[in-house]
């Protein structure tokens, strides 16, 4: 019979073991574009259509429906206002992890394409928070039941993902401090990505 130690030593080497192959099969080159729009993130304070447009791009959505047709028709002084509030949510030191995360997420719902689903949110929330958010998709959520979390996609699915990422990087941190919350992220996706 597994302890309870010898269950987190396996989570914790099936986590290493899928970061360590989606960095053998993906060019590192493939997070530019989160990382460009990141940096422009950092500097104003606020995403705008153009970013928001670049992350769909990177996280492979598709734009031709009736939510991007909204969104652009929206100012863009609009939608940075509304992202420059979910910025500072996110970044509010002073909240835990998944409130910053739950905040941030709430914050975006009024924009057409937030409403529901995470994958663009939470790309957008990393961009605006890189080493304390994590993208949130469908393959990170088959990670997570192949480590035996259970995750609800009841609303407010974002913070209590988050909540699940801060607690596996906790344990992750045990064994090796310079992983971010992205990277349990990848390592998620890569699990169940392979399932």
């Amino acid at each position: 019979m597994t302890g309870k130690g010898g269950a987190q030593d396996q989570r914790w080497a099936q986590l290493a073991t899928a970061r360590t192959a989606y960095e053998r099969q993906v060019a590192s080159s493939y997070d530019e574009v989160l990382l460009e729009v990141a940096a422009r993130v950092q500097a104003a304070g606020s995403i705008g259509k153009s970013d928001i447009g670049a992350l769909l791009l990177w996280k492979r959505l598709r734009a031709d429906t009736l939510w991007a047709r909204r969104l652009m028709s929206l100012p863009d002084l609009e939608v940075r206002t509304t992202t420059a509030r979910a910025v500072d949510a996110v970044r509010d030191e002073r909240a835990s992890t998944p409130a910053a995360a739950f905040q941030g997420r709430r914050l975006l719902s009024s924009l057409p394409g937030f409403t529901t689903g995470d994958a663009l949110a939470s790309a957008v929330l990393v961009a605006a928070a890189p080493r304390r958010m994590a993208v949130y998709d469908k393959r990170a959520h088959r990670g997570l039941e192949l480590l035996g979390e259970t995750l609800s996609s009841s609303p407010g699915r974002y913070g209590r993902y988050m909540q699940l990422i801060d607690d596996l990087l906790n344990l992750v941190h045990q064994h090796d401090h310079t992983w971010i919350a992205r990277d349990v992220d990848l390592a998620l996706y890569w699990l169940g990505r392979s399932h």
